[in-house]
């Protein structure tokens, strides 16, 4: 696993060398619920930020060079659900593609792409979801002009289906976490439980084949046709290496994640 996430890194790092000062590098990692691909994205980000830090160590706290953003924030609010036509079904599938804000998520790349988002001076805010109340929080995410890379993380953002391929357009890289289904339906389930969404298991389960990985099947099914990473999360911890999507020859990653 290590050296998949370190050579990840190392793309992502170079990637951002390798683009002017006035642009930021945007890193989206998407895939099915349960993959892993918050725990990767997470890792990608403290990594970019811990390697940016050993390069100024006259800074005592400098700003870190990359920003994390995960998708959750775009979820519509509980009293959006309810003004839909079906209310109960629309809370039932929560997560499901409809249930997000796919519009603004879009004016949020833009944002981050637009000509002067950094030579502006002025901060990108993004909203968080608070778990507490179960809906976004908004301008809780603050995406510094020394936020020279972001990475990005969400279920749908590699959709091939308006807006989500419009925002998938604008990323440098698009990374896909792939991960078996049953693995991913028993990630689920002890997530579920212990963030009290299910009482038990039964209940967890239920939850899970009936929106969990009925959004992954589609997630899976409309993917755009090129991304330019897929990384394999896998429980056994069996590596190995093929060819990347989207490129004729390369490495293809294998990132073994036991939590999410």
């Amino acid at each position: 696993m290590e050296e998949q996430v370190t050579r990840l890194v190392d793309k992502a790092w170079e990637g951002f060398q390798n683009t002017t000062e006035d642009r930021r590098y945007l890193i989206a990692i998407a895939g099915i619920p349960g993959s892993g691909k918050t725990t990767l994205s997470q890792i990608v980000a403290d990594r970019l930020n811990a390697r940016h830090a050993t390069l100024h160590p006259e800074v005592p706290e400098p700003v870190p060079v990359a920003a994390f953003v995960p998708m959750d924030g775009y979820h519509l609010t509980r009293a959006q659900l309810s003004s839909m036509p079906d209310p109960a079904q629309a809370h039932a599938r929560r997560g499901a593609e409809f249930t997000f804000d796919g519009a603004a998520y879009l004016k949020l790349i833009q944002a981050l792409r637009a000509p002067d988002s950094i030579t502006s001076g002025q901060p990108i805010h993004a909203p968080s979801f608070d778990h507490a109340v179960k809906d976004p929080k908004q301008d809780d995410i603050v995406i510094l002009p020394g936020h020279r890379v972001v990475v990005l993380e969400g279920n749908y953002l590699t959709l091939d289906r308006e807006p989500w391929r419009s925002a998938a357009a604008l990323m440098d890289q698009r990374w896909f976490v792939e991960v078996d289904f049953a693995v991913a339906r028993r990630r689920l389930v002890a997530r579920h439980v212990a963030a009290g969404i299910a009482q038990d298991e039964a209940e967890a389960g239920k939850r899970a084949d009936e929106n969990d990985l009925v959004n992954g099947e589609q997630i899976v099914r409309e993917r755009v046709g090129s991304v330019d990473e897929v990384v394999m999360s896998r429980e056994d911890g069996d590596w190995g290496w093929c060819r990347s999507e989207g490129m004729e020859e390369g490495p293809r990653s294998f990132f073994r994640e036991e939590g999410r």
